[in-house]
């Protein structure tokens, strides 16, 4: 899962992110608004990917976080990206420790589904799975595997993003990434 995977955003999409997170941060709503549409959508897949059908209000707790501590961030719109999934990935992780209960895939909602996708293994997964499929497939995989599927592919992080919210080694996400969407397209006959 190299760079430009039509499911990460584009380098002019980041820079959007960029500018309207430092606008944020001196106190411009509208371009907090913009911030969270742009990073949500990805950020609620990832969540329901480990707190189920709780993600919503995980969600919640971690963009009044985000909020909060918004002054505090440095960095550019992939940045911005992977410092809010590393909150909501925090707020997830104390989320499930009070239900105790692990982490488990859970259902992805079908307006991530369709994210756009360039035609490469991630893409060619995402496109052939049903809501119902991408249950039942990902709750399947390894934890490792699926929280790293859904961070590469549903957030869109790149490799040391992703690696530094999960606090493991690039190498070992992008071999997790990699072994789950294998597993999935086999999964799928691909």
């Amino acid at each position: 899962m190299g760079e430009g995977t039509g499911s990460e955003p584009t380098a002019a999409h980041d820079v959007a992110l960029a500018r309207a997170v430092e606008r944020a941060q001196g106190g411009d709503e509208t371009a907090f608004a913009l911030a969270y549409r742009s990073v949500h959508p990805g950020l609620l897949g990832y969540l329901r990917g480990l707190v189920g059908e709780d993600a919503e209000d995980v969600a919640s707790e971690a963009w009044l976080e985000i909020a909060r501590d918004l002054g505090r961030f440095r960095g550019d719109g992939a940045g911005f990206r992977g410092w809010t999934a590393t909150i909501a990935r925090h707020r997830a992780l104390d989320h499930l420790r009070r239900m105790r209960s692990r982490p488990r895939p859970a259902l992805i909602e079908q307006d991530v589904l369709d994210l756009p996708a360039a035609r490469d293994t991630a893409g060619e997964v995402l496109e052939a799975l049903s809501t119902a499929q991408a249950l039942a497939l990902i709750s399947g995989l390894p934890q490792d595997q699926a929280e790293a599927v859904l961070l590469r592919v549903v957030v869109g992080l790149d490799g040391p993003t992703a690696a530094r919210v999960l606090g493991k080694r690039p190498g070992a996400v992008r071999s997790a990434a990699h072994r789950g969407l294998k597993r999935l397209a086999k999964e799928l006959g691909a």
